[in-house]
């Protein structure tokens, strides 16, 4: 393992340009968890929230993903709080579209005016002037797509968004906000227990879209004692990190997001980027697989709407 591995193990997943022209290691860091309780308020150990942000950088992460629900815009602040001045290479994607009226309430929310307030105050939170990936965190289905994606359009004309991205939707709905504006990344739930979103996968790869799937580590019963995840464990791999790794060979387009909000787990997590897989293992993980409505919903997630839980 050379030096630069063993002090920044993120560059060990290999990188992926988002656009063509905003290149990114591809293990990041997902800000979901540095909030409070139900993804509302502060976390409990604040400085400890900083002091993950500022080691996933030192790790060789370049990617953080974040979004203005988160706190509602908890997760933003401590993101400025820790880290700016931002490192060059350091590639900040947030998401709007769903609205937080009260803990434990996700409402969708796609009218134009509104992308456009949580765009700005974005901005402010997070101390740029633009946005580097900025992604619609859920298609309102109340407002048509065209004027949710053309907000974004205009917004991106205006300098203010470089890229724009979405979250949770079909091959249908990609396909059409392709024809509206330039799609980079989409992000819809994917990992070893679920793989409802294989279609979505399969689009993006052929089309060079970052494919970002949120609750990454997702294992459920497949590393329970005796399971499938338990036989395959290795001295240097732990189930997650053996689930981790299988995302980063799965596709060149994947970019797993873990997130946690401790320093500890964030370099257990990160460390899955140095772990190579034989042919052998990888093909024993690809025919490990519940159904989609079984492990991948398991988790503390599970207890939050499913609008929320990337």
């Amino acid at each position: 393992m050379s030096a630069e591995t063993q002090s920044r193990p993120a560059a060990a997943s290999g990188t992926f340009a988002l656009g063509g022209d905003l290149p990114v290691t591809r293990l990041g860091y997902g800000a979901m968890q540095l909030t409070g309780d139900g993804v509302w308020g502060d976390p409990k150990d604040p400085d400890e929230a900083v002091r993950v942000l500022r080691r996933a950088v030192e790790l060789g992460i370049t990617l953080i993903d974040t979004a203005d629900s988160y706190g509602p815009f908890v997760s933003e602040t401590l993101i400025r709080q820790a880290l700016h001045p931002y490192p060059d290479d350091l590639v900040i994607a947030t998401k709007a579209g769903l609205a937080r009226p009260r803990p434990g309430e996700w409402v969708p929310i796609g009218r134009p005016e509104y992308l456009r307030q949580q765009l700005e105050l974005s901005l402010r939170h997070l101390g740029v002037d633009r946005i580097d990936v900025f992604q619609l965190h859920r298609i309102d289905p109340q407002v048509p797509l065209a004027d949710q994606l053309g907000e974004l359009a205009s917004l991106q004309q205006e300098g203010k968004i470089r890229h724009i991205g979405l979250s949770e939707v079909t091959v249908a709905q990609l396909d059409k906000a392709r024809k509206i504006a330039d799609i980079v990344s989409v992000q819809n739930q994917y990992n070893l227990a679920n793989r409802s979103a294989e279609d979505v996968l399969e689009y993006a790869e052929a089309n060079n879209i970052a494919f970002i799937p949120w609750f990454p580590m997702a294992t459920g019963d497949l590393a329970r004692p005796g399971g499938p995840l338990d036989s395959l464990t290795r001295e240097d791999a732990s189930p997650s990190q053996l689930a981790l790794a299988w995302l980063l060979r799965r596709s060149p387009v994947i970019l797993p997001i873990p997130g946690t909000s401790s320093v500890a787990h964030l370099e257990e997590n990160t460390a899955a980027a140095t772990i190579t897989l034989t042919d052998d293992e990888f093909a024993a993980l690809s025919a490990v697989s519940t159904p989609a409505s079984g492990g991948g919903g398991r988790g503390w997630r599970s207890l939050l709407p499913k609008a929320s839980r990337s």
